[in-house]
């Protein structure tokens, strides 16, 4: 069970001397976070060479440190006197604490702490680094299994708040109070969770890396499609595919495999893409090439190779969209016709009562005065984009348009019959598209005597700011349909990625199966909303917590989307948390309500 942590005692650290067993990427980040701290480091590493390549980083580190003005160069000098390194764990026996980042292997881990278990002092703390390998069991075969514990920094260490603090059933509670308060002195912010692969955030994040990678293993979009989706429509600072190449493909699957172990589900089940690339030795930035290829290994700069899409795409010729009629009068509709008519089309916004369409219009009036008043778009700018957009009380006024949109209720049955509605009264040749983000196209395509006409166009709220739209061809649609809406994209300054008519298309296939796994871990009493959230924020960069966005997009859609998901893909893994349903049974749908997994203020 995570719990949220705070200093437990008033008195600093007993830990001064700490001894960093493995001194590579991540042992020399944890390696300076100490420095800066004042602590002690002994550095210790098998190879000399990487011990004296650790030094050299920390010599640079904090030569940075001085030029950015947050080091002294005194400081500096007495930072780097207190750290030695070399090759003996003998050089251990002063420490108080040791933290092994050594390779995630069990026979290197044991054989690592067996040795410090002659060496070091019985009081000393053996701490692993791991975040796939059983801390337990690493305790267990130790001679002292009450000192050892797990303390999982994130890469890159000196940058990164999160810390979890992992206790087994053996650890001893002054052991996790004394790391804790180390953790907070460090200026992190430590979480105490217990001993499953993964933990709380790699738990949650490789889940969803390895989805992903199935995702482009099967062809579904392309590799750059899915970074840019996850990227553009969750506010993710990198995609799946190259955070993988960042953290190295060799290292993901040995999480999975850890995390599979345990759990047997599905969707821990490495990826066979993941094994054929580490098999090849392609483990990406650090080998020059995983999913991407990197210009030189260790780069960060990506380089076109053969999976490079060629500029400007290969769409080829759309049909002329000048105007366009968007139907529906939630928000959703509003959005996507203030930006339709922000780009220069004539917009006709649709709904099933004139004053409902009027409606939907005064709040893109209100919208616009809000640009106005931030000094985004002038009175005048306003003003002429509001007469862009007609108001109407039947869809009988979409006679005259070239595209068509659709953003009412996400109900197969009401969109279907829409459609026959359009196909009756749009002109030919105009598109047909549907903003569902969960329901198949085709079935709405099926509906008109012209699914050759029709594709998904799926916007992301809000319309006006998400740069996203998931453009969603079936088995139908003609060519010059697809050309034309990427062609619309590009005009109305979206990004549009491609993909395949299948349930949750891209970004809810890798979204919602990520927020039911933390569901399900609430559920389970390992980890507190709190805990996690932090730890997603933190440790994953994400710019909300998995609770406080299920509280904004309403917990009755997120259980309509992973209804569609298990339902479509078959897998028990993506089954809805029971939690999720009781909570919605009982009207506790989010912020809308009042109440979802927090209470809010009542406005």
């Amino acid at each position: 069970m995570a719990t949220p942590l705070s200093p437990q005692s008033d008195s600093p650290s007993p830990l001064k001397t700490i001894a960093v067993v493995g001194l590579g990427t991540m042992g020399t980040g944890i390696a300076e976070v100490l420095l800066k701290a004042g602590r002690e480091v002994i550095g210790i590493d098998v190879s000399e060479a990487q011990a004296a390549r650790s030094l050299a980083a920390l010599e640079a580190a904090t030569a940075r440190a001085v030029e950015r003005g947050r080091l002294t160069e005194q400081e500096r000098a007495d930072a780097l006197s207190r750290v030695r390194t070399g090759t003996d764990l003998a050089a251990a026996a002063d420490a108080d604490l040791v933290i092994e980042v050594a390779p995630e292997s069990y026979e290197v881990k044991h054989r690592i702490f067996r040795e410090l278990d002659g060496v070091v002092r019985p009081e000393t703390i053996l701490a692993t680094g791991t975040n796939a390998l059983s801390v337990t069991r690493l305790a267990a075969d130790s001679a002292r299994p009450e000192r050892v514990l797990g303390l999982h920094f994130f890469n890159p260490a000196p940058a990164m708040k999160l810390v979890e603090v992992v206790s087994s059933v053996l650890t001893a509670p002054d052991a996790v109070a004394a790391v804790t308060d180390l953790a907070i002195e460090l200026g992190k912010e430590p979480v105490a969770v217990g001993d499953r692969p993964g933990f709380v955030a790699d738990g949650l994040l490789f889940g969803y890396l390895n989805q992903a990678a199935a995702m482009y293993e099967a062809r579904y979009a392309s590799r750059e499609d899915i970074d840019a989706a996850m990227r553009l429509g969750c506010g993710l600072p990198m995609g799946p595919l190259a955070l993988l190449d960042l953290i190295g493909i060799d290292t993901a699957r040995t999480v999975l495999d850890a995390m599979y172990a345990e759990s047997r589900d599905r969707l821990h089940a490495p990826a066979p893409i993941l094994k054929q690339l580490s098999e090849a030795g392609l483990t990406g930035r650090k080998a020059g090439r995983g999913f991407y290829t990197y210009e030189a290994p260790g780069s960060a700069t990506v380089v076109p190779d053969p999976l490079t899409p060629p500029p400007g795409g290969t769409a080829g010729a759309g049909r002329t969209v000048r105007s366009v009629g968007v139907a529906g009068s939630g928000t959703m509709a509003s959005g996507i016709a203030e930006v339709f008519a922000k780009a220069g089309h004539d917009v006709v916004l649709a709904a099933r009562s004139a004053e409902k369409a009027q409606t939907a219009k005064a709040r893109i009036g209100k919208s616009l005065a809000r640009s106005v008043d931030k000094g985004r778009l002038t009175a005048e700018a306003a003003a002429g984009i509001l007469d862009r957009i007609t108001p109407a009380g039947s869809y009988d006024a979409f006679a005259e348009v070239d595209l068509a949109v659709e953003a009412v209720a996400e109900d197969l049955e009401v969109k279907r019959q829409l459609f026959a509605t359009l196909d009756k009264v749009c002109r030919p040749g105009a598109v047909l598209a549907t903003t569902t983000s969960s329901l198949p196209v085709v079935a709405c395509a099926r509906a008109t005597s012209r699914p050759q006409d029709v594709i998904g166009m799926h916007f992301f709220n809000p319309a006006p700011a998400m740069k996203l739209v998931e453009v969603v061809r079936t088995v139908l649609t003609a060519d010059d349909v697809h050309a034309t809406v990427r062609e619309v994209c590009a005009g109305l300054g979206k990004h549009a990625v491609d993909c395949g008519d299948r349930a949750g298309f891209i970004v809810n296939a890798l979204l919602f199966p990520y927020l039911n796994n933390a569901i399900k871990m609430v559920q389970e009493h390992y980890a507190s909303l709190d805990d996690i959230d932090a730890a997603m924020k933190l440790g994953g960069g994400y710019p909300m917590g998995p609770f406080e966005l299920l509280d904004v997009v309403g917990l009755d859609v997120s259980l309509a989307i992973e209804k569609v998901l298990h339902r479509e893909f078959r897998d028990p893994g993506l089954a809805p948390a029971p939690l999720l349903e009781h909570l919605v049974a009982a009207g506790c749908l989010g912020r809308k309500t009042g109440r979802g997994f927090r209470e809010y203020a009542r406005r």
